[in-house]
């Protein structure tokens, strides 16, 4: 048997979706061919201490061993700030010296597998950080990643791709604070009520909230601010949600597509994590040209973006009309047990365990393709 992939998975993170985190790693490390991969795991308290635990040969049972020293634990004190135990905790990382041979246990890892959803996560970060230390890595890039986080510059960017949404609007903290009369009358005259406000850079719904009037637009986006420093606020339509997954790089593809039927009045959070009570209609009881305009606008937005290895696209159909608006695009969707990401790609013939194969193999052909890119040296980047 040849050596082992090492995977490095990185996992937790300072987010309002850190729990969410580690649920989607749970899942993950129970679905690796460990005969294929040997994983060292990387958890990010939620205070942005790194904590590296041993190789990992076979899942853990449960989320509480995933978290090294235990979820209450202190985090180690850090003498140079908040960078210092990143650095020191991806010692593993480090390939060995010229000339010298790695022990098993010290060899440099192949590739990061980032499950980080949230801030610090899917936001860019993250992966600055392994273009920096010239690591493969699964996933969007850096400029995508932040892109697909901050929903207003993907609005701006899927306007200029010709893509159909929503009206929206969006402001600052800043912004709300020195003229907050005139962005309620903005918001009244342009989107109307109800409307739905959300954080610009927060995913699974966190923070987000329904609108029907004034106050109940002032009160949610003080709650919004809680996770962001900028707001967006959205036109409510009378939709349905569908969502499309997609894979791959330069040519992607898309999956069937999928329908979300909240037990709520909208796919909030406790929809999505806690209560367990919204249903996945898969595939989308929708009209084949439906669900083909929706699987070539998912792609559309995944190009959009520059994406690379994985998106979900969501979509708002509307009821009235048929109408397809593209909401936005995830790119870190979540794998965990309810997540429409996998099941859709099981739907459409790829079971989990081939799924993570191939984001695996993705994120190490683009990291091999950048090797050939002269970063103003005077010669191509070395691995």
């Amino acid at each position: 048997m040849g050596q082992k992939v090492r995977v490095g998975l990185v996992y937790g993170g300072r987010s309002g979706e850190h729990e969410v985190s580690l649920q989607t790693a749970l899942a993950v490390l129970k679905s690796f061919d460990y005969g294929q991969y040997e994983i060292v795991p990387f958890y990010i308290t939620k205070t942005g201490q790194w904590r590296s635990g041993p190789l990992l040969e076979a899942p853990p049972a449960a989320v509480a061993e995933l978290q090294f020293g235990g979820a209450g634990a202190a985090d180690a004190p850090s003498n140079g700030g908040a960078l210092l135990p990143v650095l020191q905790g991806m010692s593993e990382l480090a390939a060995p010296a010229e000339g010298g041979a790695a022990a098993p246990e010290s060899r440099a890892v192949d590739v990061m597998f980032p499950l980080l959803h949230g801030t610090f996560g899917e936001d860019g970060t993250i992966q600055g950080l392994f273009e920096m230390a010239g690591l493969p890595y699964v996933g969007a890039g850096v400029l995508s990643s932040a892109v697909g986080m901050d929903k207003a510059a993907m609005k701006t960017m899927f306007a200029q791709a010709g893509l159909p949404q929503v009206g929206y609007r969006h402001f600052t903290r800043f912004q709300w604070r020195r003229r907050r009369d005139a962005e309620l009358a903005g918001i009244e005259e342009a989107l109307g009520y109800p409307c739905f406000v959300k954080p610009a850079n927060l995913g699974s719904s966190v923070g987000v909230s329904k609108a029907r009037d004034r106050q109940e637009l002032i009160d949610a986006v003080d709650e919004a601010f809680r996770y962001d420093r900028k707001v967006i606020v959205e036109e409510f339509v009378d939709a349905r949600e569908i969502e499309v997954s997609v894979l791959g790089n330069d040519e992607p593809r898309a999956s069937v597509p999928g329908e979300i039927v909240s037990s709520n009045e909208f796919y909030d959070y406790k929809a999505k994590y806690v209560d367990g009570k919204s249903v996945m209609v898969i595939p989308a009881e929708i009209p084949p040209e439906t669900a083909d305009e929706a699987r070539e606008m998912a792609v559309r937005a995944f190009l959009a973006i520059d994406g690379s290895g994985l998106c979900r696209a969501d979509f708002f159909l509307r009821r009235s009309d048929g109408k397809l608006f593209l909401n936005e695009v995830n790119t870190m969707p979540g794998f965990t047990p309810f997540s429409m990401y996998p099941l859709l790609w099981q739907e459409s013939g790829v079971p989990y365990r081939e799924l993570l194969d191939t984001l695996i193999r993705l994120g190490i052909e683009r990291f091999e393709e950048k090797q050939s890119i002269d970063y103003g040296t005077g010669e191509p980047s070395a691995e």
